[in-house]
């Protein structure tokens, strides 16, 4: 995380700034107990800045803190549009730390390249000369990500590693047939939750980690339901952790993570990066992540300290089976290469409408959007929603055509839906967490069973009009899971082969 480098700049420069961005928030919150760790409150004055983040405490972040953590949604949505209430972080801004690099990949790398650059423009205009400093375990091509994430040429590379890396043992379970003639085996579910209790039951610590929030939710129910056959206080140190819960949940359930009251944690890739939970004698990954880095990174959760488990449970999947039947290159199979495109026309065009809304787009831009960036604000141009200013060969620039929007509203970093509907336990008025409105139709609709910390909750009214979901309390043994049908047609043909 580069903390060292980062405090001895603030030691030495007192009003220097340093922005720290993390892709999760509870890397942030780890981060920060990591920094006031230190004891070194007096000149370094870490902050988190997100979307938990009370509003009456979010003036004082901007006046005091000296090392600001926050992530690139918030960046790009709170930050950057209100830099002129961030004047005292970006006039002194002088390191910028990216961590977790390999994350940012696809369109969400793609996103985030735009907000780095937007995030360079703007301290250039305060006059501060940024350093930029990402670090990443698991990347195959790291220059290269760095370039194409900054926009930067100067990059230097430093991959030596000399930290201790703890003996590891790695177990890689295909679940038995039990139809010879279809092929079909065991749920993967399933063999994880008994392998899973068993582990607990001997008194392993263990993270576990799940591609879906349903799936999560009843792993974690599964698991619980076996220990509390033989031991329902061990039971309760069993808990799910993923998006969606309020920021007091996950606060609760970090804290006893980091304590090690938990004994077992079933998660989304939630808690996949680099935090440090405690004393790990176990991780399990239930089917394969989509990568091998990522496989890495939640292996790597585990045996911290010493020796530890890697747990691979396949499920029927074509690629997991694949990968039982030739162990050797699944395990020495290299981490793969991070691609991403700034330039994809309509990511980009998104960011430089914001750009625009920052402030007036002018020729000295090519440095940080790149030497194409005015083709794509003439297409802004034609489609209304950019217009130029100034007379033909001079000064030119380019300006929101409705300076009233909020264009950094309209633009969701990770493509899902920036509005929520709240999730309610009408028998005790408590709100148990939110889902995306996309998420809403298909996981919180009249009738359905939601599954919330291992516990299930029966939809009574999904209301539209006030985007919630109301629930109650329920004691059955079954979920609920929605169907889905895709019809595909063929409208045009491009080639034939």
């Amino acid at each position: 995380m580069l903390q060292p480098a980062d405090l001895a700049n603030a030691l030495r420069q007192p009003l220097a700034r340093a922005l720290y961005l993390y892709p999760t928030k509870a890397l942030a919150q780890d981060q920060a107990r990591a920094l006031a760790s230190f004891g070194l409150t007096k000149q370094v004055r870490p902050a988190i800045y997100d979307g938990d983040t009370p509003k009456d405490v979010r003036g004082d972040v901007r006046k005091q803190a000296n090392v600001v953590l926050t992530n690139p949604d918030m960046l790009h949505l709170a930050i950057l549009p209100h830099h002129g209430a961030w004047e005292r972080l970006f006039s002194r801004l002088r390191i910028v730390v990216v961590d977790e690099a390999h994350v940012y990949r696809g369109v969400f790398g793609s996103h985030v390249a735009n907000v780095l650059r937007r995030l360079l423009r703007i301290a250039a205009a305060y006059g501060s000369d940024v350093r930029v400093l990402l670090a990443s375990a698991t990347i195959a091509n790291p220059v290269e990500l760095a370039e194409r994430l900054t926009g930067l040429e100067d990059v230097g590379l430093i991959e030596r590693d000399g930290s201790p890396t703890p003996r590891r043992q790695i177990a890689m379970w295909n679940p038995p047939l039990v139809d010879e003639a279809i092929g079909a085996r065991r749920s993967a579910l399933g063999e994880a939750a008994e392998a899973l209790a068993r582990l607990v039951r001997d008194g392993a610590r263990c993270i576990c980690f799940m591609k879906s929030r349903k799936g999560v939710e009843l792993l974690a129910k599964m698991v619980r339901e076996d220990i509390e056959r033989t031991d329902p206080d061990l039971a309760e140190r069993v808990a799910p952790y993923r998006a969606g819960y309020t920021p007091q949940q996950r606060r609760a359930l970090e804290a006893r993570l980091t304590s090690g009251e938990l004994r077992a944690v079933i998660t989304t890739d939630a808690l996949e990066l680099g935090i440090d939970i405690g004393e790990l004698d176990a991780a399990m990954v239930v089917t394969f992540p989509g990568t091998v880095a990522a496989l890495r990174q939640m292996w790597g959760r585990a045996g911290r300290r010493g020796k530890g488990l890697a747990v691979y449970v396949a499920g029927e999947d074509a690629l997991d089976q694949f990968f039982c039947r030739h162990p050797d290159e699944f395990l020495e199979r290299p981490v793969e290469a991070a691609i991403l495109d700034h330039e994809s026309a309509q990511i980009h065009q998104a960011h430089l409408l914001c750009a625009a809304y920052e402030g007036p787009l002018e020729a000295g831009d090519a440095e940080f959007f790149g030497p194409r960036w005015e083709a794509h604000a003439e297409a802004l141009v034609s489609a209304g929603l950019l217009r130029k200013r100034g007379l033909p060969g001079a000064k030119e620039s380019y300006v929101s055509a409705h300076p009233a929007d909020y264009p950094a509203a309209k633009v969701s970093l990770r493509s899902s839906s920036p509005d929520s509907f709240a999730i309610v336990d009408v028998s005790s008025g408590e709100l148990l967490g939110q889902t995306e409105a996309a998420r809403a139709h298909s996981t919180v609709h009249d009738g359905a069973i939601y599954l919330h910390q291992g516990r299930s909750y029966e939809v009574r009214e999904l209301d539209l009009e006030n985007r919630r979901a109301l629930v109650a309390p329920f004691n059955g043994d079954w979920y609920t899971q929605p169907k889905r049908e895709t019809d595909t047609h063929i409208e045009r043909l491009l080639d034939r082969r």
